[in-house]
């Protein structure tokens, strides 16, 4: 309920009259069954914003330290996140992703609409990374399209890093549903989730506008922390 009373009371209005939020494609989310949307993710907001301008309720599989925090502020944002239902995962690697992607399949079965990063984290630059191949992996498993959904001008309210947002309008570009039924019983081979993660990633630049890097954002992250450099370009240069 809890989400609801969020998206239609409390947080919904204030992003609806500061940013403006404009939606394309929404027709190509279904009314009803399960689907995976993947989303590029530049900045916090995203996961507000997408949930605002759909119909359906939106579920994320959000990163387990949301729930364990201690103090007041663990207290707060644990409730938020149970609140709106939202489910924890470990995303520390090894053995915990198998768990991730059970709790997708699961979740996905109960026909969910489920809500995804394939960078795995946040753009530090507002250019569009690699993806991971876990959301490909989900698909094929659990036998849901892939919808790709583009978030546009979140960067440049709230960039990593940035607590106040900044008054922007906001854009969310939703693309028409991808299947991968040909690909049914070949979700362990890694050649085949490979190649439907750079079709979903080629799909986000199309609808985003974003320069993409066949690079993974944390490789970004670190080589940015290194020597400042948040040119897209440089930070090929200096891995070949």
């Amino acid at each position: 309920m809890l989400y609801w009373v969020l998206k239609y009371w409390v947080i919904g209005p204030w992003l609806r009259v500061l940013f403006r939020p404009w939606v394309e494609g929404r027709e190509n989310v279904p009314d009803s069954g399960a689907a995976l949307l993947a989303s590029n993710h530049l900045s916090f907001s995203d996961s507000f914003f997408l949930a605002v301008v759909l119909n359906r309720r939106l579920t994320y599989l959000a990163k387990s330290d949301y729930f364990t925090g201690r103090g007041v502020k663990g207290f707060f944002t644990k409730l938020f996140f149970n609140g709106v239902g939202q489910v924890p995962v470990d995303r520390s690697g090894g053995r915990s992703a198998e768990a991730v992607i059970h709790t997708a399949t699961r979740l996905l079965g109960e026909q969910a609409l489920l809500g995804i990063y394939p960078e795995g984290t946040r753009s530090p630059n507002g250019t569009l990374y690699r993806g991971r191949t876990g959301a490909a992996r989900m698909a094929l498993e659990a036998r849901v399209p892939i919808i790709p959904v583009a978030m546009i001008n979140t960067y440049e309210i709230q960039p990593p890093g940035v607590v106040k947002p900044r008054l922007r309008r906001v854009g969310i570009r939703v693309g028409k549903s991808l299947s991968f039924e040909r690909y049914e019983g070949l979700e362990d081979d890694r050649f085949i989730l490979r190649s439907v993660t750079d079709e979903v990633m080629y799909e986000l630049m199309a609808l985003s506008g974003q320069e993409y890097v066949d690079m993974y954002a944390t490789r970004a992250k670190e080589l940015i922390a290194k020597g400042d450099r948040a040119d897209a370009q440089s930070l090929v240069d200096s891995e070949t």
